[in-house]
């Protein structure tokens, strides 16, 4: 496994892209989850810089029908890991990222209060490539070793966090294969 070092909530190392959609987080929240996504833009699509525009407010919308109907839907993630295995990082970890919506995780509401988000760049319904993988175990120990109340039974899929409104990442998700690495 590689090291990943965090230094003052940014990832070393790794081109920050500071995204305008964050906020504080509460002062009583401690990081104490991570949650997996999927995103692809337009869906079922690789490789280009739509995610990173979208997620810096700079989507241009005439590109794609679809990017009409997210234009005015401001969100973030703190990471985007694509399908190379870069890593992108558009939210300092201690700030409140806006990727998991209406959520709750053990009866506790607000995910994005006090859990990290990462988007996997895919579908959920595709495979995720062993690039991604890799770079998400490696992160993932970061995260664990740099937050003390994170632990490998605190990652967990955004369809976890907010069931029958969101999949991802989906039935094609490995979890075995990151969870048995940690």
């Amino acid at each position: 496994m590689s090291i990943i070092n965090i230094k003052d909530d940014l990832i070393e190392g790794v081109i920050f892209h500071p995204s305008p959609n964050f906020n504080n987080r509460p002062k009583d929240a401690d990081i104490s989850l991570i949650v997996i996504h999927a995103i692809s833009l337009p869906p079922g699509k690789y490789g280009g810089n739509e995610i990173k525009d979208f997620f810096l407010n700079k989507l241009d919308t005439s590109k794609n029908e679809y990017f009409e109907s997210i234009k005015n839907i401001k969100v973030s993630s703190h990471i985007v890991i694509k399908r190379t295995g870069e890593i992108l990082q558009f939210v300092p970890f201690n700030k409140r990222a806006w990727h998991a919506g209406v959520s709750s995780y053990l009866g506790k509401e607000n995910c994005n209060d006090y859990s990290i988000g990462i988007e996997l760049e895919g579908t959920d319904d595709s495979a995720f490539t062993d690039e991604q993988y890799h770079s998400l175990m490696n992160l993932t120990d970061s995260l664990i070793r740099s937050y003390p109340h994170l632990s490998k039974d605190r990652l967990v899929g955004h369809s976890d966090v907010a069931p029958g409104r969101k999949t991802d990442p989906g039935t094609m998700f490995e979890w075995k294969k990151i969870i048995n690495n940690l």
